[in-house]
């Protein structure tokens, strides 16, 4: 998939694609829905299929100091549409002159000019432009009047009627439900961070973790989980069980990832961990000292084998 940030970058042969447009964090099964639908209409067509979404995340923007809230970071999103088969993601930077384009800009200078869009696909609740004055119906009078189609994808829904949704996902996450998180992505959620160095306090209680820091993704429910883990140079996942949290019976510094892998030790410092949330296990506790702690852990983690085994 070729990966376009700058409208001055885009080819002549990137010009005529059908294009799914939106800011698609999770990539969950409703956007799935929505890109489906370009990249069909691309298939008919003979056009490139193409994700037209935007970084950072708006919400970034205006809401700066707010809790880390994205399902998925920029790499992690733009792997989820490139495994759907999407030839072209035109990924362009979201700044304050970017959220300041007219809504009617929006349309004639980026989606027609620049990118020379043939056919767009958006979602119902899909606006655009300064204070979001763009709507769907302006953009299918636009679409009729520069000759380009415009595809509204009515809200996808499971069985009993709830629609798909991130901020159903965030919920379901926040509650410690990473089983209803992940019947709405399609896959389990996972983060990506990198393994750093922690007090090594977990080596001498017999259960090493790799830790990372959860930086611009959001926080889970703090507690032990049912995980699957690999690394950035490696297609094998391994077992294991983690805590996420404060670790309040032995040193509090803020919110963690520990990570401890069954039956493998590798050495993973400065590298990438790519970790799945298969089931949540139990809310943080504090615990009366290191060995009521131990004990605890050796029952997580047979919890966690048993989840993941099943």
């Amino acid at each position: 998939m070729r990966i376009i940030r700058s409208l001055a970058d885009v080819t002549t042969d990137d010009r005529g694609a059908i294009a799914a447009v939106g800011n698609f964090d999770g990539v969950h099964l409703g956007h799935k829905a929505v890109i489906g639908q370009a990249q069909h209409a691309a298939q008919l067509a003979g056009a490139p299929a193409a994700v037209l979404t935007f970084e950072p995340h708006p919400r970034m923007l205006f809401q700066p100091d707010a809790p880390a809230f994205r399902l998925t970071s920029a790499d992690a999103r733009a792997e989820a549409i490139a495994a759907l088969g999407t030839n072209i993601l035109f990924e362009l930077g979201f700044d304050m002159e970017f959220s300041h384009v007219p809504a009617e800009d929006f349309i004639t200078g980026i989606l027609h000019r620049g990118l020379g869009l043939r056919h767009v696909v958006i979602g119902h609740d899909f606006f655009f432009g300064h204070r979001r004055r763009g709507t769907p119906e302006m953009l299918q009078e636009y679409g009729i009047r520069l000759g380009f189609g415009v595809s509204v994808i009515d809200p996808v829904t499971e069985q009993d009627g709830a629609v798909y949704s991130s901020s159903r996902i965030r919920q379901c996450l926040k509650e410690g439900d990473p089983r209803g998180a992940a019947a709405l992505l399609g896959r389990p959620w996972d983060v990506t961070a990198t393994v750093v160095h922690g007090d090594q306090r977990g080596r001498t209680i017999g259960f090493p973790t790799a830790n990372l820091q959860l930086e611009d993704i959001m926080h889970p429910a703090h507690g032990v989980y049912a995980v699957r883990a690999r690394d950035e140079e490696s297609d094998v996942w391994w077992s294991g069980v983690a805590n996420f949290g404060r670790r309040p019976t032995v040193n509090d510094r803020g919110p963690l990832l520990e990570v401890n892998l069954f039956d493998v030790s590798p050495d993973l410092y400065g590298r990438k961990l790519r970790v799945q949330f298969i089931d949540f296990i139990r809310p943080e506790m504090k615990f009366s000292g290191l060995d009521e702690l131990k004990a605890q852990i050796a029952r997580d983690a047979d919890a966690a084998r048993q989840t993941l085994s099943e």
